[in-house]
C-alpha cells in the first residue's frame, strides 16, 4: 500500500498493511535532520516582490524540502502544509508536491472554525457572554463555521486531502464549558464543518487536547473520520476510548509528549507500547504523539518513538 492508501484505510476504520504515522506539525527538522529552509523567504512582504520565475524557483525548492522531510525522512502518511504567503502560491505548492510524488501521500492543513478555550485576555468576556449574550454567541458560532466550510472547500478543490480541526475544547479536568452548553455552542457547528468538508471528498480529523471524556459522545456524533490527541496527560485512556467508540471513529495519538520531554527512556517506550497495542488491533488507528514534536523536545526521544513505530507497524 502507498502511505496515502494506508492513511485512508485507517481513517475509514480498516486495517492497512502497516499502521500509518503523521503529526499535526513537526518542529524538529533542523535538530533531527539538519534540514532547514529559509521560511523568511515565504513571508508576504518579501514574496510579493518576486517575479513569476523567482516564485517558481522558491516554490519548487520549498516543495522539494517538504517532500524530503515528510515523505522520505519521517515516512509520514500525511504532510502538514501551512503558512504559504498567498492562496495562489499555496495552491501552486500543493500541485507541485502531488506532481513530484505521484500523489503518494496525503497533504493536510488546519480546518476548524469553532469556539476553543479562550485565552486569558478573553476568558472573562466569553464567560460574561454566556450569561448576557447567549444568542449572540450562537450566531457567532454559526458564522465562524460557515467561514470554515467555505475555506475548506477552496483548499479541498486545490488538492488538500485532509483537514485537521484544531480548536481545543478541554483542560486536563474537562471541557471549558459544560456538556449542555457545548451542545449549543460547539456540536452543531462542528458537525456542519465536518459534514460539508467530507462532501468535498476530503478526510477530517478532530483534534483537541485535554480530558474529552465528558463530551466524547458529542465529538463522535459529529462524525469526523478520526479523533486526535487522546491526551494521556489528561488521563484519557486510549484503550477505553477504543472500547467505547473505536467501531465508530478512528483514533490518532496517545504517545505522551510530556514524557518525551522529561521522562525516562523506559517511560517513553512504555507510552509507545501502550498506545500502539491499544490502538492497533483491528485497524482504525494512526500512531502519533499526543500533540506535536515541539521545539525543545530532545530529538533522540522522537527518534526513539519513530524506531518503535517502524519495529511494530506491520499488521
Amino acid at each position: 500500500m502507498t502511505p496515502k492508501e494506508r492513511m485512508i484505510t485507517a481513517l475509514t476504520l480498516g486495517r492497512p498493511d502497516e499502521v500509518p504515522t503523521f503529526e499535526l506539525e513537526f518542529q524538529l527538522e533542523d535538530d533531527m535532520f539538519g534540514l532547514s529552509f529559509d521560511y523568511g523567504r515565504l513571508k508576504k512582504e518579501k514574496a510579493l516582490s518576486l517575479s513569476p520565475a523567482e516564485e517558481d524557483v522558491l516554490l519548487n525548492e520549498y516543495a522539494e524540502h517538504l517532500i524530503e522531510l515528510y515523505y522520505y525522512q519521517l515516512e509520514y502518511a500525511s504532510m502538514p502544509l501551512f503558512g504559504c504567503y498567498s492562496e495562489a502560491a499555496h495552491k501552486k505548492l500543493i500541485r507541485l508536491i502531488k506532481q513530484k510524488t505521484n500523489d503518494c501521500g496525503m497533504i493536510h492543513m488546519h480546518g476548524d472554525g469553532t469556539f476553543s478555550v479562550p485565552d486569558g485576555d478573553r476568558m472573562y468576556e466569553f464567560a460574561y457572554r454566556t450569561a448576557d449574550d447567549y444568542d449572540g454567541l450562537i450566531a457567532e458560532a454559526r458564522a465562524k463555521a460557515a467561514h470554515a466550510v467555505e475555506r475548506n472547500k477552496v483548499y479541498a478543490d486545490a488538492g488538500i486531502d485532509l483537514f485537521v480541526l484544531c480548536d481545543d475544547y478541554c483542560y486536563n479536568s474537562g471541557p471549558f464549558i459544560s456538556p449542555e452548553m457545548f451542545r449549543d455552542l460547539i456540536t452543531p457547528h462542528l458537525a456542519k464543518i465536518v459534514a460539508e468538508t467530507k462532501k468535498t471528498g476530503a478526510y477530517v480529523i478532530k483534534h483537541t487536547d485535554g480530558n474529552i471524556m465528558p463530551i466524547l459522545d458529542q465529538l463522535v456524533e459529529c462524525e469526523p473520520h478520526a479523533l486526535h490527541s487522546l491526551d494521556p496527560m489528561a488521563k484519557v485512556d486510549i484503550a477505553e476510548v477504543k472500547r467505547l467508540v473505536g467501531h465508530k471513529v478512528a483514533l490518532c495519538g496517545n504517545v505522551n509528549c510530556a514524557l518525551m520531554q522529561t521522562g525516562t527512556d523506559e517511560q517513553v517506550l512504555e507510552s509507545c507500547r501502550y498506545a500502539m497495542e491499544s490502538g492497533k488491533p483491528g485497524g482504525g488507528y494512526v500512531f502519533t504523539t499526543s500533540n506535536v514534536p515541539f521545539r525543545g523536545m530532545p530529538p533522540e526521544r522522537y527518534r526513539m518513538m519513530l524506531d518503535y513505530w517502524k519495529a511494530n507497524r506491520v499488521y
